[in-house]
Order: C-alpha cells, then structure tokens, then sequence
C-alpha cells in the first residue's frame, strides 16, 4: 500500500492516541515543568512523523523518524521518573510505556523500508 498522505502512517495514528493518553494522564499535574516536558515529547513524535513525510525525501523523512524514535524514547525515560515520583500508577505507566515501545518498533520498521 502506497501512503498518500502522513495521516495514513499507523505509527503517526498511534503517537496521537499516545500523545492523546499523556495529556489525559498529566493533565492535574502540579509539576508543570515536568508534565510540560512530557507532552512535548509525546507530541514530538507524531510532529516529526508528519513534518518528515511532508519533506518528500527519503533521506529527510528517514531523518525526522530517527527524532520521533528519540522522542518516544524521552517518553519511556521520564515515564520512569513519573512512576518513581508516584505520579502515575503502575497500570498507566504500563499502558503508556507498551503504546511508546510499539510505536518505536513501528518507526523503525518505517525506517528500513526507506
């Protein structure tokens, strides 16, 4: 199947549900720094999906999935911060951190098809 437009791309799909989730999951956070770090990276990842695919390079698309990969990896990194300030619980840490692994392996198998 050939993708037409980014709103095709699964992964794409996917980091809006994640970034959705986030948002959800921190929005009575007291911390805004950290709560402000964590959306922006959720929201990094669908942005660069998206801005990447505009490009209409594969070489500039391969570079903006290599930092929507990144950003789902700041994701992971501070979800564990999150669940060790008692922020979130261990099921939604679970939830978000399984939606972000996903959507990595997603991007990466994007990335050799390129």
């Amino acid at each position: 199947m050939k993708i037409e437009r980014f709103e095709d791309i699964v992964a794409w799909k996917k980091a809006g549900g994640l970034s959705y989730n986030v948002y959800e999951e921190f929005k009575s956070s007291c911390d805004y720094g950290f709560k402000d770090q964590i959306q922006r990276a959720s929201v990094s990842i669908m942005n660069n999906i998206a801005e990447g695919f505009e490009r209409r390079s594969n070489k500039e698309f391969k570079n903006f999935l290599f930092i929507a990969k990144g950003s789902s990896g700041e994701v992971r990194s501070m979800l564990y911060l999150a669940l060790k300030l008692k922020y979130i619980s261990g099921d939604s840490f679970n939830k978000l951190y399984d939606s972000s692994v996903e959507i990595s392996k997603l991007i990466s198998g994007l990335i050799k098809t390129l």
